[in-house]
């Protein structure tokens, strides 16, 4: 049986191609008519082999489905059958919440979850004190929504054997008051100091957790990903055996790329474990053909890699500037023997200086490993002027998270005034980065962010978020670094696509996978500031409606 869509326009991956026709059969698109170029629908129709099932498009848009270039979809899954704080908007707003969840789960031994906003406290740093009013006789452990830091109570701390003697780790620290105890927020490696602690995640409570971030995913139209760590991390357990489950059984029905975590206490005596993993998990819809290397933090808690040091409240220069959690020469070491290995590379940079030292390692790699690996470097936050070139000239893809490119209060209140003027005029360079050429990609960062591409999308075109008032509302964030609306669309279907190696996604063609969206309306028909409340009505995976 072959299905038919007509009566609506269609994105190609590429280009807006106003109204036409498509038409899938074996789970491939086998054909594609414009009206511009006569009766689509009747050519279309010519290539069917047998029946042929109508949908009707109703005037909708239909587009390749999207596919998420770095996303924790597994984390995303248990963030939302745990304790999920994203529902939340405040400080008493997250209280509530864990005090329902408390109560409502009396016999789970660690209250665990998260999704908190770092702007939703004064400095960015929520204390074990506040937990301890809702929840002090059970640990309780939440990862902020960046993942970048965690937010403890009391009893947590206690079984953990943190107090003012416990040094802070090489690559990261704990908040402390003037006795040197720790007052409840731990930043990037400090978070271990508790995460250890926290319980394995079960095998049916992960099963359960991924299927449900698939379904969320195919409602908002994303039909594949690359996650961006299979891996322990900050207490979060490795997901890479649910996803072998989920692809053993055929329950993962999206196709997904892993990312291999890169411990940064190691080198590469861990590239034999890296290649057999990867082997190991070719296994139905998954491929881990990437490794994952964080090399600094984020701006809100100072720990991004800046070339020059953060500022104070007053202006002035501080001595810090931040973490590198590799050095630089054993970074390009690092990315020499992965693509060497033939592994794919996908770096996290958020400042100009991390940027640079991905952009340095990439360089040193240039001429080695088998061909077109298609590094990229996600985040992007922080890109020095003289680096932006040097993407297209490397061959390097921009992994934009696009949502972040907006005046919000993190933006506002932590960010801006401890970058100062001219370096927050770097920020989010989505424009340059197209003028000069560089391969462009986008992705959520789920559960940092919403996984919702139409959202990120609207960021990307008009660089304010969509339906927000106050700080961030109307006023764009350097409008000079918008893209395009099809290039935007562009980036998170072809792109993406793209840098999953997938060449038969993220497009509409002959031959392509019929993986496809299709939307209540078409946003390229409509003011740009209506972008961001188009929906999705369907979503298919290889011609099968998933949603």
């Amino acid at each position: 049986m072959a299905t038919l869509y007509r009566g609506g326009t269609l994105f190609d991956g590429h280009q807006h191609r106003g109204r036409g026709a498509v038409l899938v059969e074996g789970g491939r698109i086998v054909a594609v008519a414009t009206e511009a170029e006569g009766d689509a629908e009747a050519t279309v129709r010519e290539a069917a082999t047998g029946p042929v099932e109508v949908v009707d498009l109703d005037g909708g848009l239909l587009a390749p489905g999207f596919i998420d270039a770095h996303i924790h979809a597994a984390q995303g899954g248990l963030e939302r059958i745990r304790c999920d704080l994203t529902q939340a908007s405040s400080r008493e707003g997250y209280l509530d919440v864990i005090r329902t969840y408390a109560a409502e789960n009396p016999d789970v031994e660690w209250i665990l979850g998260g999704g908190w906003a770092m702007a939703e406290f004064p400095g960015g740093t929520p204390t074990a004190a506040e937990l301890d009013q809702v929840v002090s006789d059970r640990p309780v452990f939440f990862p902020n929504r960046d993942h970048h830091g965690a937010w403890v109570n009391s009893r947590a701390l206690e079984l953990a054997g943190v107090g003012a003697r416990t040094p802070d780790p090489s690559d990261g620290y704990a908040e402390r008051d003037a006795d040197g105890r720790p007052t409840g927020t731990l930043h990037e490696g400090a978070m271990e100091l508790v995460g250890r602690f926290v319980p394995s995640t079960s095998d049916e409570e992960y099963d359960r957790a991924l299927m449900a971030a698939q379904t969320y995913l195919h409602s908002v139209g994303v039909t594949g990903w690359q996650d961006a760590i299979l891996g322990d991390y900050a207490g979060i357990t490795d997901p890479s055996p649910a996803y072998l489950r989920a692809a053993r059984s055929g329950a993962l029905v999206s196709q997904v790329v892993g990312a291999l975590w890169w411990e940064r206490d190691q080198g590469v005596e861990q590239l034999p474990g890296l290649i057999e993993r990867r082997e190991r998990y070719a296994v139905g819809a998954l491929r881990a053909t990437t490794v994952k290397i964080m090399q600094d933090g984020v701006l809100e808690n100072h720990t991004a890699a800046l070339e020059t040091p953060y500022l104070d409240r007053c202006g002035h220069a501080t001595s810090n500037s931040g973490h590198s959690f590799i050095e630089a020469g054993a970074l390009r070491e690092g990315v020499v023997a992965l693509a060497d290995a033939g592994f794919q590379v996908h770096v996290h940079a958020i400042g100009d200086r991390g940027v640079r030292e991905a952009l340095d390692a990439f360089e040193g790699a240039r001429d080695h490993g088998p061909g077109d690996l298609r590094h990229h470097i996600a985040h992007l936050q922080v890109v020095h002027p003289d680096d932006v070139p040097r993407f297209a000239q490397l061959g390097v893809a921009a992994n934009m998270q696009a949502l972040w490119a907006c005046y919000d209060d993190q933006m506002v209140e932590l960010t801006i005034p401890f970058l100062g003027e001219e370096r927050a005029a770097w920020q989010y360079p989505f424009g340059d980065l197209h003028r000069v050429g560089a391969p462009l990609a986008m992705g959520s960062d789920w559960p940092v962010s919403p996984p919702h591409p139409l959202e990120a999308i609207h960021v990307a075109v008009n660089r304010t978020a969509y339906g927000v008032s106050g700080v961030g509302g109307e006023r764009p964030l350097l409008p000079e670094q918008a893209l395009p609306l099809e290039v935007a669309f562009s980036a998170y279907t072809a792109g993406s696509a793209r840098v999953c190696h997938r060449d038969d996604a993220g497009v509409i063609r002959p031959g392509a996978v019929a993986d496809l969206v299709l939307f209540d309306r078409d946003p390229f028909a409509g003011p740009t500031g209506e972008i961001g409340g188009t929906q999705v009505r369907a979503t298919w995976v290889a011609g099968q409606q998933v949603h």
